[in-house]
């Protein structure tokens, strides 16, 4: 799904109105009618109705609204935070129109209480702010918001939920937490990336009459995966295991069996030909034991059992024959591990996943990351994220994460809640699988293991990690399904995964 930021919409509206010649009051009836089907959906027979409105066009459309409702019969009042005067040329048009059906804007102050009255609605409306808010809400705004969160009612808020920033999802000091968003035209960044789709609810798409020629020739550089946009062709009949590739993963340490054991099995399941795993000899022969599709190999350790400096040799001349190579999980922190990590990174031409303490690695020496000859794909969570010095505290998840893939051409994977795969071309899709069934260790583990497999199968990079990150999440959405949000774990996501591929495979 297209993504554009509250600026293109508002280029979008420009051209429709200037160069089109179709007027905005059209576009706001338009939008208008919308929230007033998606109210009258939820509304019981005598419900009463809120509507919360500010003086821009957002608020014209939620005026607008509570005009189609009052001719449906509808029992609604609105509420208007800011001064009558203050309303958009278009939404003095609505207000027009509501006040020739005997309706009124009630103002919302500090010392206003209309609690009593939006308690007892079935739908409160928020059309407050919209796109249009880049600053924290404040005094009256704030007092509206906090009785729209307070009120038993079914939120539907307009657009955007008031206090979400459309590009970025972060929440300007307070936000309506609505049980459906109604937006126009295209989805907005806000919607998918946290927290701010947390406030969303359910998310409605509307055409509000721009022509589709215009909508198609939007450049988007943000997406979000939805259910059918990923897909894995049919396997064609005349092939072998040489045919999906061979896939070498580097990982483990004394302790830590489990984290390589997971990525491999994952490679094997989301359909890598070859799986080869380098583990310490330390931890060999427990990795032999643990692995029966995949093939694991000793290589030189330390007296803790984390791996030599002196594998790196053994690491090039293998990977050199794999079509990719992840390391990182379970490998432990160490100078050697610094060193051979760095080392490979510079070194390798085989294209490489930097995962886990792959990540902590290179986190002191960042810039090692633009002397890579090979394709780089790192995967942090949050905390590996700000390690590698990536921009956690502004609150912009997808502006951060596209500014360090671009900054360091990579592809970078920023796990959590709605993941975020970012290009080195500045391009960013969201991911709208996964919960917080997953919330478990060794989940990340899976997840390296399946971008590894996509890519060994000759995939192109972007399509492979976008599509790992989707199955991944829909394995993982599966499991919860099947045993609860506090039950799953990361095996569980593993045996899920021919069941999810099965799903997009076309």
């Amino acid at each position: 799904m297209k993504l554009v930021t509250a600026a293109q919409m508002r280029e979008i509206d420009r051209i429709t109105i200037e160069e089109m010649f179709i007027s905005g009051e059209t576009l706001m009836k338009n939008a208008a009618g919308h929230i007033a089907t998606v109210v009258m959906e939820h509304t019981p027979p005598g419900g009463n109705v809120a509507v919360f409105c500010g003086t821009g066009n957002n608020g014209g459309d939620g005026i607008g609204a509570a005009v189609n409702l009052l001719k449906a019969g509808v029992s609604v009042r609105v509420f208007l935070i800011g001064e009558t005067g203050d309303l958009s040329p278009d939404s003095k048009i609505m207000y027009n129109s509501l006040s020739a059906l005997g309706g009124s804007l009630e103002h919302i102050t500090l010392s206003s209480d209309h609690s009593e009255y939006v308690n007892n609605c079935a739908v409160v409306v928020d059309a407050i702010f919209g796109i249009g808010l880049n600053s924290e809400l404040r005094e009256d705004a704030l007092t509206a918001v906090s009785m729209i969160n307070s009120s038993r009612a079914f939120i539907i808020s307009a657009d955007v939920p008031s206090g979400v920033h459309a590009d970025t999802g972060s929440i300007l000091g307070d936000a309506v937490k609505a049980d459906m968003t109604v937006t126009f035209s295209f989805a907005k960044p806000g919607h998918f990336v946290e927290p701010g789709c947390i406030y969303c609810g359910k998310l409605r798409v509307c055409d509000i009459g721009v022509p589709r020629e215009l909508l198609n020739s939007i450049t988007s550089y943000m997406y979000a995966a939805m259910p059918g946009d990923i897909s894995l062709p049919h396997r064609r009949l005349d092939t072998h295991k040489g045919s999906y590739g061979r896939l070498l993963i580097v990982a483990g340490s004394v302790g830590y069996t489990g984290a390589p054991s997971l990525s491999a099995r994952a490679a094997s399941k989301t359909g890598a030909g070859l799986v080869f795993l380098g583990v310490p000899k330390s931890i060999y022969e427990i990795m032999a034991s643990k692995l029966e599709e995949e093939m694991p190999f000793p290589l030189p350790d330390d007296n803790e059992g984390r791996l030599s400096a002196k594998s790196a040799s053994e690491i090039l001349r293998r990977a050199s024959q794999c079509n990719v190579c992840l390391i990182g999980p379970g490998l432990g922190n160490s100078r050697d591990i610094t060193e051979l990590v760095q080392s490979l990174t510079r070194i390798s031409e085989t294209p490489m996943i930097l995962d886990a303490d792959g990540l902590n690695a290179i986190a002191e020496n960042i810039d090692i990351l633009n002397q890579a000859v090979c394709p780089l794909i790192l995967t942090p969570h949050p905390g590996e994220f700000a390690r590698l010095g990536g921009d956690m505290a502004s609150g912009d998840r997808l502006g951060a994460s596209r500014d360090f893939a671009t900054k360091y051409g990579c592809i970078l994977v920023l796990k959590g809640h709605r993941t975020i795969v970012a290009l080195p071309n500045g391009t960013a899709y969201i991911n709208t699988t996964g919960g917080p069934a997953m919330a478990k260790g060794g989940t990340g583990d899976v997840l390296a293991g399946m971008i590894a497999a996509l890519i060994a199968q000759k995939f192109p990079i972007v399509h492979a990690v976008a599509a790992a990150v989707y199955i991944h999440g829909l394995a993982g959405d599966m499991c919860a399904e099947e045993y609860g949000e506090y039950s799953v774990t990361a095996g569980n996501i593993v045996d899920k995964l021919p069941e999810a591929i099965k799903t997009v495979v076309k």
